[in-house]
């Protein structure tokens, strides 16, 4: 078994009897940033669903520091791996660090509803690392798009996950949200090395931020390496049907789109 810290082996699934993706193999290293890019229908979230133990597997294995995520419980698979998903449900009436102490739930028995000192510890240093804790009494619906973010980020750290998936985590938020929250995500990376995977719709920003783009078209991987492998004009063209120019810039390779193919 490879050293790897996450898996997919032959990964099929999808919903239903419908496979959306087919015989997928992805390996993802300890610290590494990964980003799914392809275009609608792609398979971009049901990959990220079969990763993150969201979605059962058709066939094939997902492995999480070498053991296989559906045959674990649940709670044990959230110690290790959180999930930020596209959209998320605000409690009405919660307040920010009740939102946050919720992430540490997988790591209590079920008996137990007071928080430890630990969990304390980790909840206080989620909404630390995030800047929400100006924001802890507050409620969830009163915060900006971007703190509301960074609220839900909090929560999914506060796991303390070895892992952390996000889809489509700049959705909805202006320019400057979005920099603000990939630049803080990068910093955990760094700085905790932890382990992400993001579904990103904004292509210039997969490439800025993540050490590798995984390019999917129709469920299958279409090429998977660091940016200046992949974002080439032929496989731009293939995954997205668009033309491109590739440039470098102060903030490193981008791309301007031409024409549609």
């Amino acid at each position: 078994m490879s050293q790897a810290l996450l898996i997919a082996e032959n990964l099929t699934g999808g919903y239903l009897s419908k496979s959306i993706i087919d015989r997928l193999n992805l390996q993802l290293e300890r610290g590494e940033w990964l980003s799914l890019l392809g275009g609608n229908g792609s398979g971009k979230s049901t990959l990220l669903k079969l990763l993150s133990h969201l979605l059962k597997p058709q066939q094939g294995i997902v492995w999480l520091d070498g053991k296989a995520i559906h045959t674990e419980p649940p709670n044990i698979v959230a110690q290790k791996m959180a999930l930020l998903p596209q959209q998320q449900t605000v409690p009405s009436g919660l307040t920010v660090e009740q939102l946050v102490s919720l992430g540490r739930t997988p790591h209590q028995p079920w008996y137990q509803w007071e928080l430890t000192a630990v969990d304390r510890a980790q909840v206080d240093r989620a909404m630390i690392l995030t800047q929400v804790i100006q924001f802890a009494d507050r409620s969830v619906e009163s915060l900006s798009g971007g703190e509301r973010q960074r609220a839900f980020l909090a929560l999914a750290l506060a796991q303390n996950p070895r892992v952390l998936l996000l889809d489509e985590p700049t959705t909805y938020l202006d320019l400057r949200y979005q920099l603000e929250l990939l630049t803080l995500l990068k910093d955990l990376q760094q700085q905790q090395e932890l382990t992400i995977i993001t579904v990103l719709h904004e292509l210039n920003l997969a490439i800025r931020y993540s050490d590798r783009l995984a390019m999917l078209r129709d469920g299958s991987l279409v090429a998977v390496g660091t940016p200046k492998i992949v974002i080439t004009p032929e496989i731009v063209a293939e995954v997205f049907g668009v033309q491109v120019a590739i440039i470098d810039t102060p903030v490193g390779l981008q791309i301007c789109p031409l024409a549609s193919i």
